[in-house]
């Protein structure tokens, strides 16, 4: 389990260095999705599956369709080409970082004994206890973040409108 779990944080690890690395946005958009995929599964090896759930669908799902969606809509013209010696040179120290990232991996796994979870995992992730939080402890900051919504959703209305006039 804890190999697993070791496993998938850096395939997190990987998929965002790529995310930022990576010269074409799509392909980086496509690196953060499978991001947000190995993130949600650590929520499911974790035991908070309403969490791993809303990470597929908010994140992977419409955060990222909104993404390519304007990177579509600016139309970022085709990365520059560059020669095969430049694309060597940028793959050997990617290699070189990977490799140590692997070896720090092992190193942990090596030393590990386990997961130390939590003795009432099945409490942190649940509905019940994000509801809990939401309107008890951090209700002002839930009532700010809906207001936003609403001003945000309000601005976009009359921008509409008024373009249209």
């Amino acid at each position: 389990m804890a190999t697993l779990f070791y496993f998938i944080g850096f395939l997190a690890i990987i998929s965002a260095l790529f995310v930022v690395l990576n010269r074409n946005p799509v392909y980086s958009a496509m690196m953060l999705v499978f991001c947000f995929f190995s993130l949600a599964a650590l929520y499911v090896l974790l035991e908070a599956y309403f969490v791993a759930v809303l990470e597929i669908i908010v994140y992977a799902g419409a955060i990222m369709v909104l993404f390519l969606f304007v990177i579509m809509l600016i139309n970022v013209g085709n990365e520059m080409k560059t020669s095969k010696y430049l694309q060597k040179t940028k793959a050997i120290p990617l290699f070189l970082m990977s490799l140590f990232l692997l070896n720090i991996l092992l190193l942990i796994l090596w030393r590990s004994e386990g997961l130390h979870q939590p003795s009432t995992v099945s409490t942190v992730g649940s509905i019940a206890a994000i509801g809990q939080a939401l309107f008890t402890k951090y209700v002002l900051p839930f009532e700010i973040a809906s207001l936003l919504l609403l001003v945000a959703l309000i601005g976009t209305v009359y921008l509409a409108k008024r373009s249209s006039m």
